[in-house]
């Protein structure tokens, strides 16, 4: 059931994603639940025993340990229940099944602060109830997990009646679709079918471990680097180029192979995304070219990392530190974001934000090497948020998580710590700065939909001011100046300007004098923030 389930998740995880409510490119909640539930499957596997009770330990412990985001998290607690409801059974009766159903459900709600009904937790609660009702009646399996099916799929079709903005945007809840995906999974294992393979879904983020150049890395010489760049790149195709050199990614894979090693290709209709270890970047950036243009960029230079992790190798072994008074950790995307955070003073900056949410273990091994007495830790997403409250949760040291949701609000946070306060003095002060920050983000659109009665079309800009869309254009530089209306009043002093990876020093010049000539008393700040999906991020204060 298991490996049934998290398979047809995996298969699923791209359309999951898709039922985003906002439509940027972001939508995650597909990939975060794949992830998790991957992690769950994984630690089943590795499990010998035949014992049901053993199983779903297993499972609860490979799903807390991998939970992405707000929806693996709650996924991770609604099977953590279950566990717990199923304890101690070698075998599950109808009655069994239906009082794990009932126990993961329990534990999920607790886990979240304010519930909101039309999510995956109404699903799982309807799910639930019907596996108890039919318990009273049905004893063959089969025809019991038939009915939780069916009501999991009919209590989905329901969402949009309790959350408006769902019915609004015409999708059902995503994570309430990821749980009736994994259902589906159980109900065909049970009955000894096979799920039809789908097409490859995996996201390239997932083959990529963060992790995976350190392999061994202590003993190898730098010298034995026969391919010295990780260029990581994304190809967005273009029709006039696409016309005279047509995309064939089995040939562009082995044009590719030919310039290093460690591979990875995965397209689409619309983009192509590439991996590989290579020891003349340009060489490989020119083959993509001519099929679109470049976006997303990130070449690394290996033997640099490889010089710098034997030198903190050995520093480890040279002398084992003391833990310092207190350490901030800090989620964030962007090199420059990154360099911000750790300018401010943030001892770790994990790597992730949208679309990349880091996981329970992530967090867990951040917070063993901050290897401080004190530890504050700063989400900077909302999806994050419950992740960092469940690592907090599972360690054993002295952690406190500020419920930062953006960038802006984690930098005001972190400027509002003071190193010789305790840590709740410090979390009450750098959650009160929370309110002082307005954040506004500039992305795009993936897909046509209407918000709030506003037309959004794919490929328009849209304005976000703390989570509602403000402003929409066609073009980007319209769409941020309708953003700043929004965005700026008589009071606001300062604007902070992070631009990304897509954003041109030129058109950044040119915000700037509009900003200068139409707000002469805001003083503004501006940093490369480099980050992906938002083209601008915008604080005031």
């Amino acid at each position: 059931m298991v490996r049934i389930g998290a398979r047809h998740l995996s298969n699923n995880a791209k359309n999951i994603d898709a039922l985003n409510v906002f439509p940027v490119p972001d939508g995650d909640t597909g990939t975060n639940m794949n992830l998790s539930m991957t992690s769950g499957a994984k630690e089943v596997q590795q499990t010998d025993s035949e014992h049901i009770s053993d199983v779903t330990k297993a499972l609860s412990k490979g799903l807390l340990m991998g939970a992405r985001g707000n929806s693996g998290v709650i996924l991770s607690q609604i099977f953590r229940g279950f566990a717990k409801g199923a304890e101690g059974q070698q075998v599950l009766t109808t009655t069994d099944l239906a009082m794990a159903f009932e126990e993961g459900v329990r534990t999920a709600y607790k886990a979240v602060m304010k519930p909101v009904e039309g999510t995956i937790l109404t699903v799982a609660k309807d799910a639930a109830a019907k596996a108890t009702e039919q318990a009273e009646v049905e004893t063959e399996i089969i025809p019991f997990m038939e009915a939780v099916v069916t009501e999991a799929k009919a209590s989905l079709k329901r969402t949009p009646d309790l959350l408006p903005v769902l019915k609004e945007v015409g999708v059902v809840d995503s994570g309430g679709q990821g749980l009736v995906t994994i259902y589906e999974g159980f109900l065909a294992a049970l009955k000894g079918e096979d799920l039809p393979e789908e097409a490859d879904t995996i996201k390239m983020e997932e083959l990529i471990n963060a992790e995976h150049h350190k392999i061994n890395q202590e003993f190898m010489d730098t010298s034995d680097i026969e391919y010295g760049y990780c260029t990581e790149f994304m190809v967005k195709f273009e029709a006039d180029k696409l016309a005279e050199t047509p995309f064939d990614e089995i040939g562009f894979r082995e044009e590719l192979s030919k310039h290093g090693d460690s591979l990875l290709v995965a397209s689409d209709d619309d983009i192509v995304k590439v991996h590989v270890h290579v020891e003349y970047p340009g060489k490989v950036l020119t083959i993509g070219q001519q099929y679109g243009s470049l976006i997303n960029m990130k070449i690394e230079n290996m033997r640099e990392q490889h010089a710098a992790i034997l030198k903190e190798k050995h520093a480890e072994n040279e002398v084992k530190a003391e833990k310092k008074p207190y350490a901030i950790i800090a989620v964030a995307m962007g090199s420059g974001i990154k360099d911000l955070f750790n300018n401010l003073g943030a001892t770790v900056v994990i790597e992730g934000g949208q679309t990349m949410n880091p996981s329970t273990q992530d967090i867990t091994d951040a917070i063993k090497a901050a290897h401080a007495h004190n530890i504050i830790i700063l989400p900077n997403n909302k999806n994050i948020v419950m992740t960092a409250e469940q690592a907090r949760d599972l360690t054993e040291d002295n952690v406190a998580v500020v419920k930062t949701k953006t960038i802006p609000q984690g930098i005001s946070a972190l400027l509002a710590f003071h190193p010789d306060e305790d840590i709740e003095t410090n979390q009450e002060h750098m959650t009160e700065a929370l309110a002082e920050v307005k954040t506004g983000q500039v992305t795009y659109a993936v897909r046509d939909t209407t918000i709030d009665g506003m037309l959004i079309n794919k490929g328009n800009y849209m304005g976000i001011l703390d989570g509602s869309i403000k402003a929409c254009e066609s073009d980007r530089f319209e769409t941020v100046k309708g953003l700043l209306q929004e965005l700026i009043t008589d009071d606001d002093e300062i604007l902070t300007i992070l631009y990304g990876e897509d954003v041109t020093d030129t058109e950044v010049k040119e915000l700037t004098q509009f900003v200068e000539e139409k707000y002469e008393d805001i003083e503004i700040e501006v940093h490369h923030g480099n980050q992906p999906i938002y083209s601008y991020i915008l604080s005031v204060e």
